[in-house]
């Protein structure tokens, strides 16, 4: 059987909600085992928030659980917590995104993990750091907010809006997991641990690439524009007959082959369009010719044509769509985890030489109580294979 990446890696994951839970699940995804410590009787907070819900649960739970092990621990409780700790010792990495100190009362706080094992990975995960942010409440709406997201969101004369996914959780997730690696490459070398500390406001800022560029080359804060693109045209969504086309086009020899494409054959040569400069100047009156053309026909009928000619273009798909245009492309986008749990998105990691993790439906809360605890009780016995059955103990 191939093995995967970071097969043989063992996480304690103390994480809940979404950017922690989203960091271990792409861990799992590329073969760590993964042990996800909850609250008895609640568990993870996403458990309740729905609906939609699935037969087992909410599907905000499943959406970042699966390939999981649950442990049902309360840590005030003195047995439970000396289970936690014999998994911290045993552990390569743990995540938490508890608030500021709160894990020092259990004797899991960074410090004391590590005089556990030294050469722990200890990842923390919150709103705004561990200085003056520290004790700030850290949800992902509100830091789109604070963080400038929702000021280039939206149409510039309405209201500012968030992005529709959680979306500054998302990209935490992603940075606590290459942080992560990183260390685990660091480890190999060294033999030590690290403490990964990432938040959420230092993720989505980290993350604005050319819109954090432009204030900081100008000193004047981007606006909300809408679909368009502030450097470069055409770069929005453009109105077709019966929906709305996205169009990019990103040098002059492209903005050519869409005007021949549309007909505009002269269109090019005109000095208002001949560049790129030219046409964000000019960008009104060139959506307006542009769309007195697309107006004369469906979205899917342009999208085709354009492609055709290596026009990068697309229909606004709804994510049933979406779905179904990555399937038409042989992207395999959905994965089937069994036990009665709703299809997945596949992990959109592949890798020569190694297979895929086998997917395991998100865990019931507990389900794995029994074999973990029975696993930390006796350090010869080895931890049972994750099953893709969902039968609570």
């Amino acid at each position: 059987m191939e093995t995967l990446p970071l097969d043989g890696v063992l996480v304690a994951d103390f994480s809940r909600v979404l950017a922690g839970p989203y960091a271990t699940m792409l861990l799992a995804d590329l073969g760590a085992t993964v042990i996800k410590v909850e609250r008895p009787g609640t568990g993870d907070d996403t458990r309740s928030w729905g609906p939609p819900w699935t037969d087992n649960g909410s599907a905000y739970f499943e959406s970042v659980n699966r390939n999981k092990r649950s442990v049902a621990l309360d840590l005030s409780d003195p047995d439970d917590r000396a289970a936690a700790h014999e998994l911290v010792r045993r552990a390569d990495v743990l995540v938490e995104n508890f608030k500021a100190g709160s894990l020092a009362q259990h004797g899991l706080d960074h410090d004391s993990a590590h005089a556990l094992n030294p050469g722990l990975i200890y990842t923390s995960i919150s709103g705004f750091g561990s200085a003056e942010g520290a004790e700030l409440p850290g949800y992902d709406f509100v830091v789109q907010a604070l963080g400038g997201l929702m000021s280039i969101t939206g149409e510039p004369d309405r209201p500012p809006v968030k992005v529709g996914v959680a979306l500054v959780d998302v990209l935490t997730g992603k940075d606590a997991a290459l942080g992560i690696m990183a260390a685990l490459r660091h480890r190999e070398r060294t033999g030590l641990g690290q403490h990964v500390e990432v938040n959420l406001m230092s993720s989505l800022l980290g993350s604005l690439a050319n819109q954090m560029s432009s204030l900081l080359t100008t000193g004047i804060a981007p606006q909300r524009m809408g679909n368009r693109h502030p450097s470069i045209a055409p770069y929005e969504t453009l109105r077709c007959e019966d929906a709305f086309l996205a169009v990019a086009v990103g040098n002059d020899a492209q903005f050519r082959k869409l005007c021949d494409g549309l007909g505009l054959v002269s269109m090019p040569d005109e000095p208002e369009f001949a560049t790129n400069a030219q046409r964000v100047a000019h960008r009104e009156e060139m959506v307006r010719r542009l769309e007195n053309v697309l107006g004369a026909r469906p979205a899917a009928d342009w999208q085709r044509r354009l492609q055709g000619l290596g026009i990068a273009c697309g229909q606004v798909n709804d994510l049933s769509g979406a779905v179904h245009y990555a399937e038409s492309l042989g992207l395999r986008p959905m994965v089937d985890p069994g036990g009665g749990a709703a299809m997945q998105v596949r992990s959109p990691i592949d890798f020569s030489g190694h297979g895929t993790a086998e997917v395991t439906p998100p865990p019931l809360l507990g389900q794995h109580d029994k074999e973990v605890l029975a696993w930390l009780q006796d350090p010869e016995q080895p931890l049972p294979p994750i099953s893709s059955r969902r039968d609570p103990q």
